[in-house]
């Protein structure tokens, strides 16, 4: 196997083989090194509502990373109700030091899941029309996400195969695979009672917020539209769960059911659980599972 070495911009250096690009063996960039090379533009507007909102981060290295050269989309958490897409990139920095372009967005808040939905949807037909600007490979498209943001991801994804489904993904889109922390997969509502339920006004807003077509819990039948669950099939791309087994907010009794789907094909699918995690994981564990997410691109998404 012949090995051929790229010079990139910036010093960095990439050592590719001539059978496959390994991710997880790309050296990081630094901070100052992604902050020469990378194009930013903040706030794109992918819709007419104020908060249909993205920002692009285009690499000038991504198309040397061939066949691993995926165009990540990334969704804020919040509860569908709170949170910005700049409050949680540390979601995205690993990433950026690894040369990939990125997507970071926000979309429609404190309107109910439904409207959130719909929103990752609609960004991705955007960045479709407008490719000839942005360059980007949207044959491999990684959709991601923390806790509400995992959710949305995780429902497009499952979705995009359904012929019944609404809104569509335009022709020429691929999601090649999923990255889900903390996103709510089954049982919705169960989550829904968590907030509904919780003494903290802000968590009850949210609660409240979830379903606004409904004014006591949402009926189990009309919830169940918007859980990936209902859809998931052996035709869904690759999945990567991050699991807290102390998550107070999206409990892990709502994710057996679709583990124990995912772990039907462990060559497709990756779950990391962790007996101590909470909702949001720590920085030792986000680092940890960074590690495991370029390994899962690298071995299991095509």
């Amino acid at each position: 196997m012949t090995n051929i070495l790229y010079y990139l911009p910036l010093g960095a250096a990439l050592l590719l083989t001539s059978c496959a690009v390994q991710l997880a063996r790309v050296p990081d960039q630094t901070p100052a090194q992604m902050q020469a090379a990378y194009r930013v533009t903040k706030d794109v507007a992918y819709g007419a509502d104020p908060e249909q909102k993205l920002d692009m981060y285009l690499s000038p290295t991504a198309n040397h990373l061939k066949q691993k050269n995926y165009t990540i989309v990334f969704l804020h958490g919040g509860g569908y109700y709170v949170s910005d897409k700049t409050r949680e990139e540390r979601y995205i920095q690993p990433y950026l030091k690894k040369g990939l372009n990125v997507v970071n967005m926000n979309y429609r808040i404190k309107r109910g899941v439904p409207l959130a939905t719909e929103d990752l949807t609609y960004a991705l037909n955007f960045l479709q029309a407008n490719n000839a600007t942005y360059h980007l490979d949207l044959s491999r498209i990684i959709v991601t996400g923390f806790s509400a943001g995992a959710h949305i991801a995780s429902l497009v994804a499952v979705t995009a195969n359904d012929p019944a489904y609404t809104p569509k993904l335009d022709s020429g889109l691929k999601i090649a695979g999923v990255v889900n922390f903390s996103g709510p997969v089954d049982g919705l509502d169960v989550v829904e009672k968590v907030f509904m339920s919780n003494d903290v006004p802000v968590m009850k807003a949210i609660g409240v917020a979830l379903f606004p077509e409904t004014t006591d819990y949402a009926p189990k039948d009309y919830i169940r539209k918007f859980e990936p669950i209902t859809y998931f099939d052996k035709n869904d791309p690759p999945f990567f769960i991050w699991q807290g087994g102390k998550d107070d907010q999206v409990p892990p009794v709502t994710f057996e059911k679709f583990v124990a789907l995912l772990k039907q094909n462990p060559q497709k699918n990756e779950v990391l659980f962790v007996p101590d995690g909470q909702h949001s994981p720590s920085a030792a564990e986000l680092a940890n599972a960074y590690q495991a997410i370029f390994e899962f691109l690298d071995k299991k998404v095509k």
